[in-house]
């Protein structure tokens, strides 16, 4: 059996941003890379090891108790998707696997609705593999002590939060466990987690938000300027009011607010802070809102940014009653497995683009709020800053 054992094993936000691109985008293509923004070195034959890996999940399906998950708990999916998952299988000829220079190079190329599926079950095969071949293991009475006490912190603080920490987890089995003893010990303050099949196994909400991936979509077809707007829009036409987190550090949360009109405050719900100075966010963002004169006490704030339980209480005693918060926890749940073992920090972005199969590849950049999580060649990087006046 694989890492990756179920088709429901991945973030919510690719089955909602598959659905999107197959609805609006159907013929659109895309490469993702994986990025390992701490440069590690990878042992020989580990390349290998990760087709084979891969390659296995070209045998997963969708079974018939999570087709009927799936039609209950995420109505904003329409039939015509679920009957796709069906039928759909992944395909490892899409993907591009090897080793240069004790670097790991990873591709995944095809139709965006298709290849988008393959990021996180990469990202997460990849964090499992990379310990299992160093001979890491989890310490499991340190995992579970640690796991039993932030829950209890936050429900005490009344944090209300998500695991979001498939991506970078230590493992398949630290990360079950993990949602077990959060479902157990956070009470009400679990509100879901981002792992369908998480959510399926211990009968959670699923929760979620759309991805860069989405906008750096709208900015390589629409242009920089009108790469937010026209990605709220589009994602409005698609989920009609459903689904209502914005993510808005795709090109800077400054560029973002630029665009954040009446219409879209009205009807998101939350905006998703992922990068840069939280504490700045939530002022900048309650400044937005009293502009276009929508009560910010009636929005929330998803915060996503490398969290903590003591960083969540700080932000949350800073937002007060001015403005609704919520946070997503990731690899501080999902990989905070000894004192000892370090997560990794690995992405899959989209670099490249193009409508149809005819058109030539367009880039794809990430900005962020912070300088390390750019994605993107220097040069079209600097041509985005140019082009929003960012230089």
């Amino acid at each position: 059996m694989g890492i990756i054992r179920n088709i429901l094993d991945t973030d919510l936000y690719k089955f909602t941003t598959s659905y999107a691109y197959s609805k609006l985008f159907p013929r659109a293509y895309g490469e993702f890379e994986f990025v390992d923004r701490s440069n590690g070195n990878y042992p020989e034959g580990f390349d290998l090891l990760l087709k084979k890996e891969l390659e296995q999940m070209a045998g997963l399906s969708l079974t018939a108790g999570e087709e009927a998950f799936i039609r209950k708990q995420m109505p904003y999916l329409p039939p015509i998707y679920i009957d796709f998952l069906k039928g759909f299988r992944f395909d490892p000829s899409e993907l591009d696997i090897r080793l240069e220079d004790s670097k790991l190079k990873v591709r995944a190329s095809g139709l965006l609705y298709r290849v988008t599926l393959w990021e996180t079950p990469i990202l997460a095969t990849v964090s499992e593999l990379w310990y299992r071949v160093s001979g890491k293991y989890p310490n499991v009475e340190y995992l579970e002590k640690m796991a039993i006490n932030k829950a209890i912190r936050m429900r005490e603080h009344e944090i209300t939060f998500s695991l979001f920490g498939m991506r970078r987890r230590f493992s398949f089995d630290v990360e079950d466990r993990v949602t077990e003893l959060l479902k157990q010990y956070a009470g009400k303050s679990l509100f879901g987690t981002s792992n369908v099949y998480m959510a399926y196994k211990h009968q959670l909400n699923v929760s979620g938000t759309h991805p860069h991936e989405w906008v750096q979509f709208h900015g390589s077809i629409y242009g920089y300027k009108m790469a937010n707007y026209m990605a709220m829009e589009n994602w409005i036409n698609v989920y009609d009011g459903d689904l209502g987190t914005v993510l808005t550090d795709t090109y800077t949360t400054d560029v973002f607010l630029r665009n954040f009109s009446k219409k879209h405050a009205a009807l998101f719900t939350s905006l998703r802070q992922d990068s840069g100075d939280p504490f700045l966010f939530v002022d900048k963002a309650i400044k937005r809102y009293e502009e276009l004169r929508v009560n910010p006490k009636l929005k929330y704030i998803v915060f996503s940014d490398s969290l903590n339980v003591d960083k969540a209480i700080e932000i949350k005693e800073y937002c007060g009653d001015r403005i609704g918060v919520t946070f997503g926890i990731g690899t501080n749940l999902t990989n905070d497995v000894s004192t000892e073992i370090k997560s990794m920090n690995i992405v899959m972005k989209l670099f490249r683009c193009k409508m149809t199969a005819k058109e030539p590849w367009q880039e794809c950049v990430k900005l962020s709020d912070v300088e390390g999580k750019h994605t993107g060649s220097d040069r079209e990087i600097a041509l985005v800053k140019e082009t929003l006046g960012l230089l």
